[in-house]
């Protein structure tokens, strides 16, 4: 597993977890903000004394992870949005924050829509639109429809962390700024190839960023599109054996 250099970024430090993930610190005026990879595009997140985790679904293991404050769910796929996962980390306080299309599955969640914001505990987090420009099971058909799933900035001490959800790189990530930490999606045929994720973050422009959600996409590739932008490409390993 490659890793890019962390010293170029004084605001963020590796932190090894007993389960062999890698857990990303980051500092803010708030406190820290934790992001630990558990698998594909499950994500925890921990700040305040307070446990977020985003589309938290099997095979991530939970067993053992704090119960959730609060979750987040990008899409109605069975990869980011699954009923066994969601019951397993959440109890009588847990809130869900998810995409319209998936509270009429999860009802117990409450809806936010792309382009909206909404505050929690600290956090303002805004919907960001995720949908396919062009590529779909068949002609004239979408993976992802535009307006069904979002993706997701969350700011919090005023540093401003961007989870791509299932998209290409539409015009709505194209037009993000001031995105501190960036991570974005790439596997085909679904989402986007890496050389398409590298140009439209290149056009956004993070601090730094972490393919995420990239199962059988050539990182290096990724990182070769990134080459004298600027930008710190950090490498993670999603896919524990």
């Amino acid at each position: 597993m490659k890793l890019a250099s962390i010293l170029i970024c004084s605001f963020i430090a590796l932190v090894p977890l007993a389960r062999g993930a890698q857990t990303q610190v980051f500092d803010t005026s708030a406190g820290p903000v934790k992001i630990t990879p558990l698998y594909h595009a499950s994500t925890l997140i921990e700040a305040g004394g307070k446990v977020i985790y985003l589309d938290p679904a099997k095979p991530a293991k939970l067993s053992g992870l704090p119960k959730a404050d609060l979750i987040l769910i990008t899409d109605i796929h069975g990869d980011h949005m699954d009923l066994d996962s969601i019951k397993e980390i959440s109890n009588a306080e847990t809130e869900i924050l998810a995409a319209p299309a998936v509270v009429t599955i999860v009802t117990s969640a409450k809806p936010i829509a792309n382009g909206e914001s909404k505050s929690w505990q600290g956090w303002t987090i805004e919907g960001i639109a995720a949908y396919n420009l062009k590529r779909g099971p068949a002609p004239g058909k979408f993976f992802h429809d535009k307006g069904r799933g979002n993706g997701y900035v969350l700011t919090y001490g005023g540093k401003r962390f961007y989870f791509s959800g299932d998209t290409e790189g539409v015009p709505e990530m194209r037009a993000l700024k001031n995105i501190d930490v960036a991570f974005v999606c790439m596997n085909l045929p679904y989402t986007m190839p890496p050389e398409e994720a590298a140009d439209a973050v290149k056009a956004f422009h993070p601090k730094i960023v972490i393919p995420y959600h990239y199962r059988g996409s050539d990182l290096a590739v990724f990182e070769k599109g990134l080459e004298g932008s600027g930008i710190e490409v950090r490498v993670l390993d999603w896919y524990p054996k």
